[in-house]
């Protein structure tokens, strides 16, 4: 059975369920008795963090429990609001280059290529716009709403929806290749992992433990793996989704389940190599030796990425809803719900800086690239930032 500190961290955090009215009744009574966040702890700055700029692009998610993550290719920087709003950033000036208003509630996305920037709405459309310009392109239907960053490559975009199926649609106009099914449990978490393209393969966790390699241009299964099994007797200590995105290094693919697992999956046939009892649906990073997770109670882990061994464990910010973590150098980075950025030494898991992007909670994850860390406040404001 769940433990009441780690039941009331959950409803704190997952402010919808699908499939269980009483559940979501229980979270909206017991909102007065959740766990309180963490106080920040004093430590020794080490690394001075600078902010580069910020800008105002939107609404955000307006309070509504939405990962819209940024997406970042060719020097941009694009980041969609609950509204419909699609900004591109100039990723070093902040500059904005051109923006364009789906009219519509955005839930999904945005996820870019370099030529196509898709987002996905709550009533279960897709939209393209081309990444130079944002000129609109096509409007696709798929079966229900979109939660994940739809992604494209080799002409083939793929999307997953939250009754379980995803989708291949043609680049090109929005026409509709291909549909993989999956059932989903009657009780899982408002989220859903996006879809990772690796060469001609398509990586995807879903609701109830399993990851599956599909065809990208068929939409054929390879092969298909539990990651964890459910158990316990409700439907609540039963739930096993994965949430956060899988993450491939060569022939490797980590993933981590909520209440199950994080583990690491052979590329070839889904053979799993390794697997710890690690609970997380906030995700997870990986470099060339570790890898990085947040777990469902916002501990810091770092993992050996041969052996699944624990490199250290940053405990200080429980019950902060950290964010999935991110790697920039030497350094590890994850959001809160306060609005700040944690940064720790990635060799020890100590703090070395901390700054605040806003007073609103961060719930996407920040996004590193090259020596810059962007983040996206649920309010809308998204920041850049450098360390020295």
């Amino acid at each position: 059975m769940l433990s009441s500190s780690r039941y009331l961290l959950f409803a704190l955090a997952l402010v919808l369920l699908s499939g269980c009215s009483a559940v979501q009744g229980l979270i909206g009574s017991d909102a007065d008795n959740t766990v309180p966040p963490t106080p920040l702890v004093e430590f020794q700055t080490l690394v001075e963090i600078i902010q580069l700029w910020s800008k105002d692009t939107g609404k955000g998610s307006t309070k509504q429990y939405l990962k819209l993550t940024p997406s970042h290719i060719q020097g941009k920087v694009f980041v969609a609001d609950v509204r419909g709003n699609l900004v591109a950033i100039d990723a070093t000036s902040g500059n904005r280059l051109w923006e364009s208003d789906a009219d519509m509630n955005i839930t999904g996305g945005p996820g870019s290529s370099e030529t196509l920037t898709m987002i996905g709405s709550e009533e279960g459309d897709v939209l393209a716009y081309t990444s130079e310009s944002g000129e609109f392109l096509w409007q696709a239907k798929v079966s229900s709403e979109v939660l994940a960053a739809p992604q494209e490559a080799y002409g083939v975009v793929v999307t997953r929806t939250i009754d379980g199926k995803i989708f291949g649609l043609d680049a090109y106009d929005g026409r509709r290749l291909w549909v993989y099914d999956r059932t989903v449990p009657s009780l899982t978490l408002r989220g859903t992992s996006n879809p990772v393209i690796t060469g001609d393969i398509v990586i995807a966790g879903f609701d109830g433990g399993r990851i599956s390699a599909i065809e990208l241009h068929t939409g054929k299964l390879i092969w298909e793996t539990s990651v964890s099994l459910a158990s316990g007797r409700s439907q609540l200590e039963r739930m096993v989704d994965i949430d956060s995105d899988p993450v491939i290094i060569g022939n490797d693919i980590y993933v981590a389940t909520f209440q199950g697992r994080v583990a690491s999956v052979a590329l070839e046939d889904g053979r799993i190599t390794w697997a710890r009892d690690i609970s997380s649906y906030a995700g997870l990073t990986a470099d060339e030796n570790n890898i990085y997770i947040t777990d469902d109670q916002s501990y810091i882990w770092a993992l050996e990425r041969s052996t699944g061994n624990s490199v250290w464990k940053q405990e200080n910010l429980y019950a902060r809803r950290a964010t999935a973590p991110a790697v920039i150098g030497e350094l590890v980075v994850v959001g809160d719900l306060e609005g700040y950025l944690h940064w720790m030494d990635k060799s020890n898991g100590q703090f070395v800086a901390r700054t605040r992007v806003s007073k609103d909670p961060l719930l996407a994850p920040p996004v590193a690239f090259e020596e810059i860390v962007y983040a996206y406040s649920s309010n809308g404001t998204l920041s850049a930032y450098i360390s020295q």
